[in-house]
């Protein structure tokens, strides 16, 4: 086989990669903003500037789109608390190891909800659209999150219990989740600034 023949199909494999990625983006942003059912297969491809039939080479539906943008963001925030944990699970015995752990957590999904605000609005309005095992597996992933942080908390805080650790950082994802789309006036930094102390107060780390 010639290197011609090996570059073309690398080459035809990474511009559909692209392109891919490209529609998950369009897909992002018509989403959040008219929500998964004001939005047809027609405006995913003319968004990426290609043909409605042209999106079936990349995805099945509009559905199977929603799927790779809303499980995939739970894969990656729940491998990411993993990640976290696991790497400082062998000092995290002593309080001020938990906390730091903690900060970590805190300055990952912050992070997230400052870069992703789009993602968690078609969560908090179109998870519903998805098909139940998809719907099944984002929730699985979301309680194994969850649990990681209420574990490192309940860690940081012994005299709370881990249900009540598990109410504060639904409450603080709660917060994280939804400030950064209501605070647009604000500066990027303070808005981050601020969530951090706000999540840390709220965690018992303050």
């Amino acid at each position: 086989m010639s290197t011609e023949d090996t570059v073309r199909p690398t080459a035809r494999a990474a511009a559909k990669a692209a392109r891919r990625e490209q529609l998950l983006e369009v897909a992002k942003t018509l989403y959040a903003k008219h929500g998964f059912h004001g939005v047809r297969l027609d405006d995913l491809g003319k968004g990426a500037g290609i043909s409605a039939p042209a999106v079936y080479r990349h995805f099945s539906s509009k559905e199977a789109v929603l799927e790779e943008l809303l499980v995939g963001i739970s894969e990656y925030l729940q491998s990411g608390g993993d990640e976290i944990v696991a790497g400082a699970e062998a000092a995290a015995t002593a309080e001020s190891d938990a906390r730091s752990v903690l900060r970590r957590l805190i300055d990952f999904h912050v992070d997230f909800a400052m870069s992703e605000p789009e993602l968690i609005r078609i969560q908090d309005r179109d998870l519903a659209a998805l098909p139940e095992e998809s719907r099944r597996t984002v929730r699985r992933l979301q309680r194994s999150y969850v649990s990681r942080w209420a574990e490192v908390v309940a860690r940081t805080r012994p005299e709370w219990s881990l249900e009540a650790a598990t109410v504060r950082v639904h409450a603080v994802f709660g917060m994280m989740n939804s400030t950064p789309y209501q605070a647009r006036r604000s500066s990027a930094e303070v808005v981050g600034v601020e969530l951090r102390a706000a999540a840390s107060a709220a965690l018992g780390i303050d």
